[in-house]
């Protein structure tokens, strides 16, 4: 059947939301986390940075963290590293793809990896078996924000793992269709629904869309 109800656990940029609007597609929005940044020793020289988020891109480029080589996850974070003169080595569209380039290709390199407090273990653990110099920099804080959802939903959108144990310590999911960003994401809900759709790219646009072409096949 169509879609005809989302919830979205985070707040859409008018002109994503403006997808589901030209689909005829109503969406509910809440922020299942927020994202504070937090203050850290930016006065360095770093040769190779590893920024797996957005979040951890803007940290580095508005402390002015000179850096000579980044390896990156995701074309967003590609593009606002470049746009801010950032020389981007290697991109990934997941970073359990980027650790195993790392470890094939650099292995005999010292990495700092600007991450968040909830950052995923895939990455560091990788490198860390593989005798990888690497150290770690909290650059941002994420807070899972609860809230019981009142109302009925065909489908609910997932951006991050945090952002779905946020939504299912006050909710459950039953037959909703879950759109998940990327497979990180969508590992976990394995537990709690089979009924997952993943982009071919992890971009809010790709998911949007996916949301889109899933209706009208519906």
């Amino acid at each position: 059947m169509p879609i005809k109800s989302i919830l979205s656990t985070k707040t859409l940029h008018k002109d994503y939301k403006a997808l589901l609007t030209k689909a005829n597609i109503p969406v509910t929005e809440y922020n299942a986390i927020t994202i504070d940044y937090v203050d850290f020793d930016s006065e360095m020289i770093v040769e190779n940075a590893i920024i797996t988020s957005q979040n951890a891109a803007k940290a580095v480029i508005d402390n002015k963290v000179v850096i000579r080589n980044c390896f990156c996850v995701g074309e967003k974070t590609m593009a606002f590293l470049e746009e801010h003169g950032q020389n981007v080595s290697k991109m990934k569209l997941y970073a359990v793809d980027l650790a195993n380039y790392i470890v094939k290709y650099h292995k005999n390199d010292m990495f700092t990896f600007f991450c968040g407090n909830l950052r995923q273990d895939a990455l560091p653990d990788a490198l860390q078996k593989n005798n990888i110099d690497l150290k770690e920099i909290i650059v941002y804080k994420t807070t899972p924000t609860p809230q019981k959802i009142e109302g009925e939903f065909d489908a609910i959108l997932f951006y991050s793992p945090s952002g779905v144990s946020s939504y299912l310590s006050e909710n459950s999911i039953t037959n909703q269709v879950a759109f998940c960003i990327g497979t990180t994401t969508a590992s976990a809900l394995q537990e709690h629904t089979k009924n997952i759709v993943i982009p071919s790219s992890p971009t809010i646009e790709n998911l949007l869309q996916s949301v889109v072409k899933y209706s009208k096949k519906s």
